[in-house]
Formats: C-alpha cells, sequence, structure tokens
C-alpha cells in the first residue's frame, strides 16, 4: 500500500505540468485570446528560448539569485543571533516584542519604494529588502526551538559543568535544528518575494526588471517566462534547504 501510495504520488508530479500545459492550451484556443491578454504555451516557450540564447534570461536570473542568496543569508543570520538572544533573556524579549510585531503589521511591498529611495536602485536595496522579508518567520522559529529544548537536558548539561558555547554546540542546536530549519524553508521562499518587490520598485537587472520591462511593451509572453523562472528559482532554493535538512538530521533516524 506504501508503494502504491508513493507510486501515485511519483506520478501526479510527472504529469501534472503536462495537464496544466494541457488546460492553458485548450483555454486559449476556447476563447480565442490575444497574446497581449493570454499567450498560447506555444508562445511562451518560443519566447523562452529567445531570452535563452540572446543571454537575457541568464544575464537577470543571475542578478536575482545574487540578492536572493546575499539577502537569504544575511536575514538568516541576524534572525538566529536576535533569536537567541531572545531565547535567553525574557526581560529582552519583552522590551523588543512590541517593535518586532508592529513591524510585521507594515507590509515590506509599502515600505520598499522608502528603501530604494534611501539607498538606491543598487543591489544594496533588494538585498535589504529581502532581509526584511526573510527576517521575521526565522527569529520566531529560532526562539521557539530553542526553548523548546527539554529541561532535564539542559539539567544534565549544567551538572557535568559544561560551558555555555558547549550547550548550544551539542544540544541546543540539535535540539532546536528542526525548528530552525522549517523556519529556513519559509524563508528561502520569501526571499524570492522580497527580491522581486525590490526590483519593482526600481531597478535596471533582475527578473523582477524584466517582468517590467514585458508588462511595458505588452509583451506578456515575456513576463510569463520571467514568472515561471521564478517559480523554479523559488522551487530549487526550498529544495536545497530540504536535502540540506536530510543531511543535517540523519541522526534523528
Amino acid at each position: 500500500m506504501k508503494n502504491k501510495s508513493f507510486n501515485l504520488k511519483r506520478w501526479s508530479i510527472v504529469f501534472a505540468p503536462f495537464i496544466f500545459w494541457a488546460a492553458w492550451e485548450i483555454l486559449v484556443r476556447l476563447m480565442s485570446l490575444p497574446a497581449f491578454i493570454l499567450p498560447a504555451p506555444g508562445q511562451v516557450g518560443a519566447r523562452f528560448l529567445r531570452a535563452i540564447s540572446d543571454g537575457t534570461l541568464l544575464r537577470h536570473t543571475a542578478a536575482t539569485l545574487l540578492e536572493v542568496l546575499a539577502g537569504l543569508t544575511a536575514g538568516v543570520f541576524f534572525a538566529t543571533l536576535l533569536g537567541y538572544l531572545l531565547a535567553k533573556s525574557r526581560l529582552l524579549e519583552n522590551f523588543l516584542q512590541p517593535y518586532l510585531v508592529a513591524s510585521q503589521a507594515v507590509p515590506t511591498v509599502a515600505i520598499a519604494p522608502l528603501l530604494v529611495i534611501w539607498f538606491g536602485p543598487g543591489i544594496f536595496s533588494k538585498v535589504l529588502i529581502c532581509s526584511l522579508i526573510v527576517f521575521f518567520p526565522v527569529l520566531v522559529n529560532t526562539v521557539v526551538g530553542l526553548r523548546a529544548v527539554p529541561d532535564n537536558l539542559r539539567d544534565l548539561m549544567r551538572s557535568l559543568h559544561a560551558p555555555r558555547l558547549q550547550t548550544l554546540r551539542l544540544l541546543e542546536l540539535p535540539a532546536a535544528l528542526p525548528v530552525l530549519l522549517g523556519g529556513l524553508r519559509i524563508g528561502a521562499t520569501l526571499s524570492v518575494i522580497g527580491a522581486v518587490v525590490g526590483e519593482l520598485v526600481g531597478s535596471d537587472r533582475g527578473l523582477g526588471f524584466l517582468i517590467n520591462v514585458g508588462r511595458g511593451q505588452y509583451d506578456t509572453a515575456l513576463v510569463f517566462v520571467g514568472v515561471f523562472t521564478l517559480v523554479v528559482l523559488a522551487l530549487a532554493l526550498y529544495g536545497a534547504v530540504i536535502l540540506l535538512e536530510r543531511r543535517l538530521l540523519r541522526w534523528q533516524t
């Protein structure tokens, strides 16, 4: 039964894109929509090949990927660092919590134009937007993960007179790692959103800029190419985190 369920899941993953492609083609043909409203899958495929051949897609994808990786790294680093401090100090948590929660009440897309104005349309503003959008979910998961460490294990480390750094390395990080990696999964996909938001607001490179160009020229096929590339990029980052999770959590099995 388990093998049958696994095979069904595998075949559904394989055939889902083809079903989506066929439904899209049928919709375009039945409704006779013009290409600037909804291009046919073949037109999007041809535009994709053209963007690949002239180097446009690779150049803009590389720019977005650089922003995403830099923003994700910075956001995860500072969120984990602050999360550790908050998990250790209730006083610091009570002091910072209202500000952290209030910062999430303002959508990043609303302050993105300000960040671009203040820091310019270069890569720094995009990395900053990525970091901000990644920061909070990773921070919350870090605090929750560290506080979920069993008290009896902490008592054991104290009875062995383990220093704080050793307790962090041998107990707290391994115990909190599943929750931390769950936050990294969320952050990996959100970082793509952050980079695109920054590029849509103001940039001369990246997939968000490419989508803006396609929209301005009524090249809807190019817009689809940019969107699908972003989807692939997000899936690749999510898959990389899953592989990292399997490697780091092999001891659980």
